[in-house]
């Protein structure tokens, strides 16, 4: 029965994210004039759809929800109609195909700033004191403010952390501000871990607490956000290096998994983990991929280039080669989901 509790409730956060992402598509559309055929959430066979009688704009549910799309009039194929999306100005769909995956990345900051404001755990990044065994506290002493991690700046207690766990299961550069001056302590220890074959980092000191104010929460809400962003531009750089093997890699068994576990620890983490993946899918649909809003962005910087349009075949053979690829991946990674849930 949990179960199915778990797929219902991952089927919701992915249909907001994939009705928020192509909103986005079909908002900045709608406001650059281009004519738009059809708006669904979903994909495969029609649930069911109705047609606007003032724009002429089919809308519809489809049966599976593992995607959507804003089909436009002139999006795949040449049209002579004015208010076909090919022929807008190229600012005009460079918009159009960017809003999608920066509509997913707004819905993750502002849900990333209710978190903040509603728990209102302010860690800085002020060291307070040290936990039993540690070793960084050699060349770390209490009162040091640390301002950045092996070159990266942090803001945030929660940045803090991260950047340890990521960078720190090897010797690591920090910068401090120790009585007002800045100092650089070189080769900092940090106790390590290691799960499924990738070390880790572990802060082995505890911090200071920030005050509770309106300033504060807003620049908490702010660099949590971007840390998470780049929390996933890490982990696909960490794939394609081999740091992270496929086993790092989840499909929708081992997100209905992962939201169980959230479930079960309590409703910030459920809410967290729509942030995450929120912020995910905004990241990875600006990867210059076929078939991905940022394989489209990269068609157009050549077309902008070349100053005319691609071949429509080309493009359309490159896109669909792309999605055969992403639905070998999603194929791929659920199978080694489903083995690693009966394994």
């Amino acid at each position: 029965m949990h179960t199915v509790l778990y797929v219902l409730l991952m089927l919701l956060m992915f249909g907001i994210m994939i009705f928020i992402h192509e909103f986005g598509h079909f908002i900045t559309a709608r406001l650059c004039g281009v004519s738009i055929k059809e708006f669904a959430v979903g994909m495969g066979p029609r649930l069911f759809s109705w047609k606007s009688k003032k724009y002429g704009t089919k809308y519809g549910m489809r049966l599976l929800p593992i995607g959507g799309f804003v089909s436009m009039v002139g999006e795949d194929e040449a049209s002579d109609d004015e208010n076909a999306f090919c022929n807008k100005s190229i600012w005009k769909r460079m918009i159009i195909v960017l809003t999608g995956p920066v509509m997913n990345l707004v819905l993750g900051f502002l849900l990333m700033a209710i978190m903040v404001f509603s728990m209102g755990n302010l860690a800085s990044t002020t060291v307070a004191g040290f936990v039993d065994g540690a070793t960084s506290n050699v060349q770390l002493q209490v009162g040091d403010e640390i301002t950045h991690v092996d070159g990266t700046r942090v803001h945030t207690g929660n940045e803090l952390v991260y950047e340890i766990l990521n960078q720190g299961y090897e010797p690591i550069d920090l910068q401090v501000i120790r009585n007002g001056e800045k100092v650089t302590l070189h080769d900092v220890s940090f106790p390590g871990a290691e799960e499924s074959g990738v070390s880790f980092g572990n802060r082995d000191f505890v911090v200071l607490q920030e005050k509770t104010t309106f300033g504060n929460l807003i620049k908490h809400s702010f660099w949590r956000s971007v840390s998470t962003v780049k929390m996933v531009y890490d982990s696909l750089i960490g794939l394609v290096t081999g740091r992270f093997g496929m086993e790092a890699v989840s499909g929708p068994v081992g997100v209905v998994e992962a939201v169980g576990t959230a479930a079960e620890s309590g409703v910030w983490s459920v809410l967290y983990l729509v942030i995450v993946l929120s912020i995910n899918l905004g990241v990875f649909n600006l990867i210059p991929f076929p078939a991905l809003d940022g394989g489209r962005f990269l068609f157009l910087i050549i077309e902008g280039i070349r100053r005319k349009p691609m071949n429509k075949n080309v493009e359309s053979y490159i896109n669909f080669a792309g999605i055969m690829l992403l639905f070998a991946l999603m194929i791929l990674v659920t199978v080694k989901d489903v083995l690693h849930l009966f394994g």
